[in-house]
């Protein structure tokens, strides 16, 4: 069975169009699904996490290992997934602030990508994503879109390359076109 991650970081609960949106996408394709709400803080990157991500693993301390778990387990959540449903509002041109933080818990270099004379190479291919995107005035692909192409490059660097975007964006004018439309997007996931 297709196991699907489901990452949602809409600040909202009820009325969220990416989680409303995302679930649709979860039922299309079916599958085993483990859910990530990021709306439950997600730590930050900071002076700690760096030192023990850049400790080779069999020199850390009890305490970089206490400091990396968290990033393991989402690491570990991403690696057993087939396919990635990421439910991701545009918030002032760009990703919710938990979205950026969740990636750079998952961007670990040796784990998730590794440097090489060409550049870096994601090692997580073989995966798929599909990328809920949600705005109220902001056009997806357009000149202020700074989330979806982020997003794109942000899988890409980790190796996920067969990425799908199901756009609801602009809603403040024509929102039921732009629902409908969306939906329709999904219905065809599965062909």
């Amino acid at each position: 069975m297709t196991k699907i991650l489901s990452i949602q970081s809409s600040g909202r609960q009820d009325g969220s169009v990416t989680r409303k949106l995302s679930a649709a996408v979860l039922e299309q394709l079916g599958g085993d699904v483990s859910e990530r709400d990021l709306t439950t803080s997600v730590p930050h990157v900071d002076g700690d996490w760096i030192a023990a991500n850049f400790t080779p693993p069999n020199e850390r301390t009890a305490q970089q290992s206490a400091t990396l778990a968290y990033s393991d387990a989402l690491v570990a959540e991403v690696k057993d997934a087939d396919i990635l449903v990421l439910g991701v509002p545009i918030y002032n041109f760009g990703v919710p602030a938990a979205f950026k933080a969740w990636f750079d818990m998952v961007a670990r270099v040796g784990v998730t990508f590794k440097y090489t004379d060409t550049g870096p190479v994601g090692l997580l291919s073989g995966k798929r994503a599909v990328v809920v995107i949600a705005s109220g005035g902001t056009p997806v692909g357009s000149d202020i879109d700074f989330a979806t192409p982020w997003i794109k490059q942000a899988l890409h660097f980790i190796g996920i390359d067969d990425v799908t975007v199901i756009a609801a964006d602009a809603l403040g004018r024509n929102a039921e076109a732009k629902l409908a439309s969306a939906k329709n997007d999904i219905l065809k996931l599965a062909a």
